[in-house]
């Protein structure tokens, strides 16, 4: 019996914001990697991570939600969502269960419509509704553009999750292993710390302040007994902002680098000595050095 071949390939997830992908790449590689919040626009770089079994390996690569520039910021996270759909063998499109197909999914699908890659439509959140409702959901976009794939999946309660895999390695090439069989990422832990104390702000703040922050990571050192100090900056664009962040008597800080400490204690597998600080850089969002500064590079520079 001829051995089973080995496929590898890269997979990239796009849809609008907010519609699961980074929760379907944590689940997918059984690790959280990327960022999850309820607020659109949570993940801002591309995300690389790697699912490993005997069939092969998957690079999936998880892309800001694709939407309306309103800002620099919001151009540099449409681009890097755009220019990944030519680099990949495969391209994932989460949808949710809806028959309205609103203007971003009609952006993405002219950006589709242009590209050879096979895409496989992603019907997420199939939790939330009647399971005999899903060909309904099917049917519609069925009729939009030739799919290569269609598959319903729920993220959240990782149903359906093995078929989508299995679908991806049916359009991966043969291929070698790009990254050893442990590895889940390529991201450096500071990106990862910065993005865990992200998401902790963006759970507890107000509507209004999430899309003005950043994290930087000022320092990153172990000491002897292997307890890692670790300094951070949440940045802000108003001193309005920075007073609520910080909450009264420090409370809301406190809780935000709380509950980033016990996830990065978490992945690091290390004790870690976390200490958070607020600083403001008024509309840091549409200035190219600020943006440089806090990680927002494009590809070529």
């Amino acid at each position: 019996m001829k051995e089973q071949e080995y496929k590898s390939g890269f997979a990239a997830l796009i849809g609008r914001p907010n519609v699961g992908k980074s929760t379907l790449m944590n689940h997918l590689i059984g690790q959280k990697i990327a960022i999850t919040s309820e607020k659109p626009q949570t993940t801002r770089n591309r995300i690389q991570t790697v699912y490993t079994d005997e069939r092969g390996q998957i690079v999936f690569l998880d892309t800001p939600g694709i939407h309306k520039a309103k800002n620099k910021l919001d151009n540099y996270m449409v681009n890097v969502a755009e220019h990944t759909l030519k680099e990949v063998d495969v391209i994932l499109w989460l949808v949710e269960p809806t028959t309205y197909v609103g203007a971003n999914e009609q952006h993405i699908l002219e950006q589709l419509k242009n590209i050879r890659t096979p895409v496989v439509l992603v019907i997420n959140k199939i939790d939330t509704i009647e399971k005999n409702e899903i060909l309904k959901f099917i049917d519609l976009y069925k009729n939009l553009m030739n799919f290569a794939e269609i598959v319903p999946v729920s993220a959240l309660r990782k149903r359906n999750t093995d078929e989508l895999l299995r679908v991806l390695f049916k359009y991966l090439p043969q291929g070698p292993q790009y990254f050893d069989e442990d590895t889940v990422t390529d991201q450096p832990m500071r990106q990862i710390a910065a993005e865990l104390i992200r998401e902790k702000a963006l759970r507890n703040l107000k509507d209004e302040i999430p899309h003005g922050i950043a994290v930087t990571i000022e320092k990153m050192k172990e000491r002897k007994d292997g307890l890692f100090d670790i300094e951070a900056t949440i940045i802000c664009e108003r001193e309005s902002h920075k007073g609520i962040i910080i909450g009264k008597g420090g409370a809301m800080l406190k809780r935000i680098g709380s509950q980033a400490r016990y996830e990065i204690e978490g992945l690091m597998d290390a004790r870690v000595n976390l200490q958070v600080w607020v600083k403001v850089r008024k509309e840091w969002r549409d200035n190219e050095l600020y943006l440089k500064n806090y990680g927002y590079r494009s590809d070529n520079e």
